[in-house]
């Protein structure tokens, strides 16, 4: 048994090739070997989100707080909110974060497949985000 307390990971920024705008990790769990599941608490500030990306065995999102929103790749730019739950499915390429003008944190969740959990693509573009 392992517990881990709450603020004994740091936190990170989310990094600019991967995120646009201030992006907050707080690292929840990824247990070593053989277990491949990891999860994170994500916070965006207000018109921060993610670039495109993929999931090699799919993602689950947890609204936490304040108001989001995804697309899958083809799809209209979906709304989330506190108590919405988001399944990506395996290889779905999408995005998330932030409204325009309110901050959102959810906690993601995602396997590896050999050791990898996902993989990142170009930026979501501005009037991609605003579509």
């Amino acid at each position: 048994m392992e517990i881990r307390r709450a603020g004994s990971q740091p936190s990170g920024k989310g990094p600019a090739e991967w995120f646009t705008g201030t992006v907050r990790i707080d690292p929840l769990f990824s247990p070593p070997g053989p277990a491949r599941v990891a999860g994170a608490s994500v916070t965006f500030e207000p018109g921060a989100r993610t670039a495109w990306h993929t999931h090699p065995l799919g993602q689950t999102l947890l609204v936490t707080s304040g108001c989001g929103w995804v697309q899958r790749e083809g799809g209209p730019v979906e709304e989330i909110r506190p108590g919405d739950v988001v399944w990506f499915a395996p290889g779905e390429k999408h995005w998330h974060g932030a409204a325009p003008g309110t901050a959102m944190t959810h906690i993601a969740i995602q396997e590896r497949l050999d050791g990898k959990a996902v993989d990142w693509m170009e930026p979501v573009s501005e009037a991609q985000y605003r579509a």
